[in-house]
């Protein structure tokens, strides 16, 4: 039987240090083409797709990284239904051409933020960080650092853990191969653009220019084909421990806080799936299967629960108003080459 969730119990949850260590969520997916359809993971230089081999000999393939699911998840915070939850920060570049900070790598700490005039503000925001674990200037002016993880590995080494992490695997996985040979339209040999003997050496040689720019017969053999799955898992965590963890002012700010960067982080983990991964991988829910959250207790116990994302989105907009911990400023700054030169000099 699933509890009902209540704001008080939420703000149990982010507060109380004896609460739950954390939420999970275990949700079946299916490819669009239906249980053992073929889909297409991520290719790894000089691996191909990752996949294990688990003792008892499960094959185990990464489908969309924790890092991957995070550069997903964090521009939704850009579209209208979300954006007053958060500071807007956008960095101005080139002619008239703008970069939302929702889109950066490696957020707060990127060398894109170091090139702009965030760059002392987000230092110091850092540093306060490190010396006490008050994260509040971090959260008025880039909550989602906080939410899906920054490192600042550059300048102050500040590491912030993930509050939402999610990964994609297929479990019990077959792997498939795929050929594929391309015929140029015409015979450009016989035009005398090149010779037949240069046309059979290229035929045989993929690295031939010929064949690079394709001028002759291509044939690509063996190639990655996808894999089958006998099961598709997304997995979604929100670490209450670390969340409470972060520090602010006082103990009634501390609170504030701490719901807030909740109530972001509930949306997140809560919001519709893009299943449009990469070529050859759209995912859906499998309707079969209920969505079961649960929290897990310290000592390892866990309780069915029942969480909506519209009643996440409910709860972030109430932390997100000036009486609770209110929103930071949103700001538009540019792209400064002197800083970007500067940096790459102090990093030598």
């Amino acid at each position: 039987m699933s509890i009902e969730l209540t704001t008080e119990l939420l703000d149990q949850w982010a507060t109380d240090p004896n609460g739950p260590v954390a939420l999970h969520l275990k949700q079946k997916l299916l490819p669009v083409e239906g249980e053992g359809g073929v889909i297409f993971p991520p290719t790894y230089a000089d691996i191909g797709y990752n996949i294990d081999t688990l003792s008892d000999g499960t094959k185990v393939a990464t489908i969309d990284s924790v890092g991957s699911q995070a550069n997903r998840m964090e521009p939704m915070f850009k579209l209208p239904d979300y954006a007053g939850l958060v500071p807007q920060i956008e960095i101005e570049y080139g002619e008239s051409r703008k970069v939302s900070i929702f889109e950066v790598g490696h957020r707060l700490g990127d060398a894109l933020i170091r090139s702009t005039d965030l760059k002392d503000e987000a230092q110091k925001a850092f540093k306060a960080f490190l010396d006490s674990g008050n994260a509040q200037a971090i959260a008025k002016l880039a909550p989602t650092s906080l939410v899906f993880g920054a490192w600042d590995s550059r300048d102050t080494q500040a590491k912030i853990p993930r509050l939402v992490q999610s990964v994609i695997r297929a479990w019990g996985v077959d792997k498939l191969t795929r050929s594929a040979v391309y015929a140029p339209p015409i015979d450009y040999s016989a035009l005398d653009v090149f010779s037949e003997e240069d046309k059979a050496k290229a035929e045989n040689d993929p690295k031939n220019p010929l064949s690079k720019r394709g001028f002759v017969n291509a044939l690509n053999n063996s190639a990655p084909g996808g894999i089958i799955s006998h099961s598709i898992e997304r997995d979604i965590m929100i670490n209450l421990v670390a969340l409470r963890r972060l520090q602010a002012g006082n103990t009634e700010e501390t609170k504030k806080l701490r719901r807030y960067l909740f109530g972001l982080s509930l949306v997140a983990a809560t919001a519709p799936l893009d299943g449009f991964l990469r070529q050859g991988c759209l995912l859906t829910p499998d309707p079969k299967t209920s969505v079961r959250w649960q929290f897990i207790n310290r000592d390892g116990s866990r309780e069915d629960f029942s969480l909506t994302h519209e009643l996440a989105k409910s709860y972030a907009t109430t932390q997100a108003e000036p009486a609770a911990f209110g929103v930071g400023e949103s700001k538009a700054v540019k792209f400064d080459k002197k800083l970007a030169k500067e940096d790459v000099k102090k990093k030598a």
